[in-house]
């Protein structure tokens, strides 16, 4: 499939980007070489009246990517958790990006509903409702159940969408290929491994059945949280292309004046949106990726409501360990201790020097402790602090990318509904418990218990697993170099140069 036939999708991509002026932006982003630059604009402009005029309200890569269609916006969209590799203003144009499409008719909607959970709709639901949302990959459906009235919204796959994201994804992947070979200077930014990646998100999302799963464990490790609700799953009205959930009845959280002509505190509200995030990235390793205003909503009873799981965020537990040190050590202002923890985790290379690490580090943190409460950004800090690591030697992590990503999204939430919040302030109580728990004496019990069973569960196997491994060692001869002739030596010398040749010749032909 990723052959060239691919060349007539990439040139009306290339013509769109043309047309729009995102081409520019998009080669500036990427601080493409000239070479690359200069092919891909010759092979577009003269194709540019082919390329679709897009909405000209909008910025240039946004408004080719919504003009190219489903499989560009979603690609735009995690792109926007991407700003080491886009930077970070094509990032934020891209995080504008509105699923707001044209929906498909009621009428296919109601047909896909009935192939995959096998009755009509009129058996299953009362007041099926025309689209709600048509977003990139799905479109939303507010029905009642029949059997007990309560109120759903069913979530319903555009049709075809799987072949669409699959040919747009072979022409993603010729793209990248061609890239680095024009460029072998590109391949720092790993143009494969972003096409790969996208492809693992998209194809996750296509199939209901496993947002209906993060969904699912997302509501198992939040039950407890007092202020916090998620719709409920209704597992047997949902499939690989059909999910259905809970209504969720409130008031948007975007909307201020519904928030106060509610009766919610806004500021309150403010401060729990922060300690949610918090709470879940470090206590469970597992948060909502996309909490903005569009997926949250407030409760009658003021609790905070999410839904929308298509992208979720995974930290470890020794990442988590990690970063809340470094947040507590930046709340503290302790910069040592916030370098030290850096080199004990291995981030930074143990060749570099702590203390001017750590002086680095202080570089970072007192001009924001130096701004007014209302100013003070975490997500700003995580940015800033990304920047110092990586002139230090420290290899960009992707879910960490995802993490501060997501903060500056929340953070912006907060503020909306209350601009003057201390970041500081309400982060810490968060933190510091996390701290108690997870690096305090009783988790150190906790960790050696953990320890302890798992020797118990193979106590009875150690010695036998010990001698073992002895009379393998013992058994096993000490390899020798294989002899070889004259004549061998000299074929593969031979060998040798006529392939190094060969890749000289490959590589300068595409240089």
């Amino acid at each position: 499939m990723r052959g060239p036939h691919n060349i007539i999708r990439l040139i009306r991509t290339g013509a769109t980007l043309e047309r729009t002026g995102a081409m520019a932006v998009v080669m500036d982003a990427l601080d493409a070489p000239p070479l690359v630059r200069t092919t891909l604009r010759f092979i577009a402009w003269p194709f540019k009246w082919l390329g679709a005029k897009g909405d000209p309200a909008m910025p240039p890569a946004t408004r080719a990517l919504t003009a190219l269609g489903p499989a560009y916006i979603k690609f735009g969209q995690i792109l926007s958790t991407r700003p080491d590799l886009v930077g970070d203003d094509l990032a934020a144009q891209m995080r504008v990006l509105q699923d707001k499409l044209p929906p498909f008719p009621i009428e296919v909607a109601k047909a896909s509903i009935q192939s995959e959970l096998g009755a009509p709709v009129e058996v299953l639901f009362d007041d099926f409702s025309p689209p709600v949302a048509a977003a990139s990959i799905a479109q939303v459906h507010k029905a009642r159940l029949r059997d007990t009235g309560d109120a759903v919204a069913i979530k319903v796959l555009r049709p075809g969408i799987e072949r669409a994201f699959r040919v747009d994804i072979d022409a993603f992947y010729f793209a990248a290929n061609v890239i680095e070979r024009l460029s072998p200077s590109s391949r720092r930014l790993r143009p494969t491994d972003v096409i790969a990646h996208f492809e693992g998100v998209v194809m996750g999302e296509l199939d209901l059945r496993l947002e209906a799963s993060s969904a699912s464990e997302f509501a198992a490790n939040t039950k407890d949280d007092t202020g916090f609700q998620l719709p409920g799953i209704k597992w047997d009205l949902s499939s690989r292309r059909v999910m259905t959930m809970e209504w969720a009845d409130g008031a948007p959280l975007g909307d201020n004046d519904a928030i106060d002509a509610a009766g919610h505190d806004r500021v309150i509200l403010g401060d729990r949106v922060l300690q949610l995030f918090l709470s879940h990235a470090l206590r469970d390793g597992y948060f909502h990726a996309d909490m903005h205003q569009g997926n949250l909503k407030v409760a009658p009873n003021g609790d905070v409501i999410a839904y929308d799981f298509g992208i979720m965020g995974h930290i470890d537990e020794y990442t988590r360990r990690v970063y809340a040190e470094i947040i507590y050590g930046f709340i503290k202002r302790d910069y040592r201790r916030v370098a030290e923890v850096h080199f004990e985790a291995g981030y930074v290379p143990r060749d570099r020097d702590v203390d001017e690490f750590a002086r680095a580090l202080r570089a970072v943190g007192e001009p924001i402790f130096g701004m007014d409460a209302s100013r003070i950004s975490m997500g700003s800090l995580l940015s800033y602090l990304f920047e110092v690591t990586e002139r230090f030697g420290m290899e960009t992590r992707t879910e960490l990318i995802l993490l501060q990503r997501t903060m500056v999204v929340v953070e912006g939430v907060a503020r909306s509904l209350n601009p003057q919040i201390n970041i500081w302030q309400v982060a810490k109580p968060v933190v510091e418990d996390y701290i108690r728990q997870s690096l305090g004496p009783r988790a150190i019990a906790q960790s050696l218990g953990k320890t302890l069973m798992v020797l118990a569960r193979f106590g009875p196997r150690l010695p036998q697993l010990v001698e073992t491994a002895i009379m393998r060692s013992a058994a096993t001869p000490t390899p020798q170099p294989p002899h070889r002739s004259r004549r061998d030596l000299a074929l593969w010398g031979l060998g040798g140069v006529i392939g190094g040749g060969a890749l000289v010749i490959i590589v300068t032909h595409f240089a």
